[in-house]
């Protein structure tokens, strides 16, 4: 049982980290950057890369992200190696924990060798990998291939709404990638389902 629930979670981790990888590099080499490719009107491929954390969002320099995610990714994988020997630890709580590391890992290889493989030109232009003149930024300065959009649904705001009276409301409006949408699924089902249960299983395990 402990052998198998650490091979569960390196399977996890590999199966997401490739198909992430798979994905970003289909995109980045046949889309131009801000290219749209409508599946359906709610369902939508958009080409665009950011430098921050999931999402888009923004925080931090670029080094310090990346050294933190690294960190990051370190700290998962021994929580994993120590929890496989651990009876009262499920298998989906395992799987929960692999698809956090996963993502984690799958930016990570964003930010540390895209901008060493990878050019980056203008539109309408898309990119290509190992290009003569070399990448666009130096080891550890990626940036991060997302290409999920959402516009789920959309409404304006009532005038008499303080602040946003008026303006249109899109939802969802983040870019995201497989990466990103594995960290959010592992955290989500994380607290939502395994949170007390482990903490109770592990104030059990004490005092045994």
């Amino acid at each position: 049982m402990k052998s198998h629930k650490g091979l569960l979670a390196t399977g996890v981790i590999l199966l997401v980290v490739i198909l992430d990888q798979i994905l970003k590099i289909w995109v980045k080499t046949g889309f131009y950057l801000g290219e749209d490719y409508r599946i359906f009107d709610w369902f939508q491929l958009v080409f665009v890369q950011n430098n921050g954390m999931a999402f888009g969002m923004e925080m931090g320099s670029k080094l310090f992200l990346t050294l933190f995610r690294i960190v990051a990714v370190g700290v998962l994988i021994w929580i994993i190696a120590r929890l496989r020997n651990r009876p009262w630890v499920s298998c989906g709580f395992m799987v929960c924990i692999a698809l956090i590391t996963a993502g984690a890992a799958g930016n990570i290889i964003d930010c540390v060798f895209y901008g060493l493989i990878f050019n980056n030109p203008m539109p309408p232009e898309v990119a290509v990998m190992f290009p003569e003149g070399g990448g666009y930024a130096p080891v550890f300065h990626g940036m991060v291939v997302d290409m999920f959009y959402f516009p789920l649904f959309s409404f304006n705001w009532p005038e008499w709404v303080p602040w946003v009276g008026g303006e249109n409301f899109l939802f969802f409006q983040p870019v995201f990638n497989l990466a990103d949408a594995a960290i959010s699924v592992g955290m989500i089902v994380l607290i939502l389902f395994y949170g007390k249960q482990l903490s109770a299983d592990h104030q059990a395990q004490e005092t045994e």
